[in-house]
């Protein structure tokens, strides 16, 4: 009897990926794709250099989606998508983008995701391992009010650091009188012509910079132009993770998922007053029952900060204890590592309520051991973007 033998799945290749193995990248199986996990300095280097200059990352694995009412009322398609997400996508002017999440009937994250208003539509960006999910729940849910375009000929790349902006007003001088989270088209000119783009003052590292949408055909020559800065270095997935967690910033399918409510998660910032009970248009997104309860009430759990006392790092999946000898754990690590900025580990975690204040003190189980570790406010490392 013949015996069959399964095939890995082949991994996409987003348009950098020449660009990326010409640069001597090691590259890594992610979201579907083979993406650049880190460069010949590696990701120490990288960490810091983005945070003392420019960092430029590939995130082109990312979805993007453009919603177009069928009204030609953008406001219909924010209406529309009020019905998928806890958040006010009516007040986002034009010009500017929110950070939203999908939920499920029981509160939980389906995923979490930007929104752009363009004028005449909104702009997704959605992560590379929901975005198949993502335009299936939308098809599903919004093709009454909106047509559902994924941008498959795009590619999406992070300008990110202190030095971002004065090096993308080179090609884009429009970028410099951006402010933190405006977002929409703008040309970005290098030699040979004009590229149309889309940025957004926005990123994924705590630091000011951009996310810039290009052109599937151009994107290796915007790369080039800006890695062609000597302020600019690239960066893997290895340096984009430690940068975000130092950030406090949550990845989806390891902090946030779909069993955890955006009050959980400590997203009650993203919820904006309208959409609360006692707002203008509250509720009327799946979860809502369960999500606007735990505002009124409370969470039993919440996702916290955690400082290590010590060196060693604590990684996602370690569970916590109340103590040093309790049998039963109260929580886990959701991400950790070491954080090159503070030159000390850090991570996050779920803790119950009762154990979730500033100052606390719990232990997790690394090897058979119960290392202490402190429950710290979040961002670890100071944000600085560019209001």
């Amino acid at each position: 009897m013949a015996t069959h033998v399964s095939e890995a799945p082949t991994l996409r290749k987003t348009p950098l990926h020449a660009l990326h193995l010409a640069r001597g990248c090691r590259m890594v199986p992610f979201a579907g794709y083979d993406m650049p996990v880190q460069y010949a300095a590696g990701v120490l280097k990288e960490h810091l250099h983005t945070r003392a200059a420019a960092g430029l990352f590939d995130v082109s694995h990312m979805g993007q989606i453009a919603l177009r009412p069928k009204s030609g009322k953008v406001e219909d398609a924010a209406l529309a998508l009020e019905r998928l997400v806890p958040q006010d996508v009516v007040a986002i002017a034009p010009g500017r983008q929110r950070y939203a999440q999908f939920t499920n009937a029981a509160g939980g994250l389906l995923d979490d995701l930007m929104v752009a208003n363009f004028g005449d539509h909104l702009f997704l960006v959605v992560n590379g391992a929901c975005k198949t999910a993502d335009e299936a729940h939308l098809r599903k849910h919004l093709v009454d009010a909106c047509s559902i375009d994924v941008l498959a000929d795009r590619a999406l790349v992070a300008l990110q650091g202190p030095k971002a902006a004065s090096v993308l007003a080179k090609l884009c001088p429009e970028a410099a009188a951006m402010r933190f989270m405006e977002a929409g088209p703008r040309p970005i000119r290098i030699a040979g012509g004009t590229i149309d783009c889309f940025l957004s003052r926005s990123g994924y590292t705590g630091e000011d910079g951009f996310e810039i949408s290009i052109p599937a055909a151009q994107a290796e020559a915007v790369a080039s132009a800006l890695l062609g800065d000597p302020a600019v270095m690239p960066i893997g997935l290895g340096a984009r993770d430690s940068l975000r967690l130092e950030a406090g910033l949550c990845l989806y399918g390891h902090d946030i998922d779909t069993t955890t409510t955006p009050v959980e998660a400590a997203l009650e910032w993203s919820v904006q007053k309208s959409r609360r009970s006692g707002g203008a248009r509250a509720g009327g997104f799946p979860g809502a029952d369960v999500i606007l309860s735990q505002f009124e009430q409370g969470a039993a759990r919440r996702r916290v900060g955690l400082l290590p006392e010590g060196r060693t790092p604590v990684r996602e999946g370690a569970r916590l204890f109340a103590d040093a000898n309790s049998a039963d754990p109260i929580g886990a690590v959701t991400s950790g590592g070491f954080g090159p900025s503070l030159n000390a580990p850090v991570a996050m975690g779920y803790l119950p309520t009762s154990h979730a204040a500033v100052g606390g003190l719990v232990f997790a189980d690394v090897r058979g051991q119960r290392l202490p570790l402190r429950v710290s406010a979040m961002p670890f490392v100071p944000h600085h973007y560019k209001r």
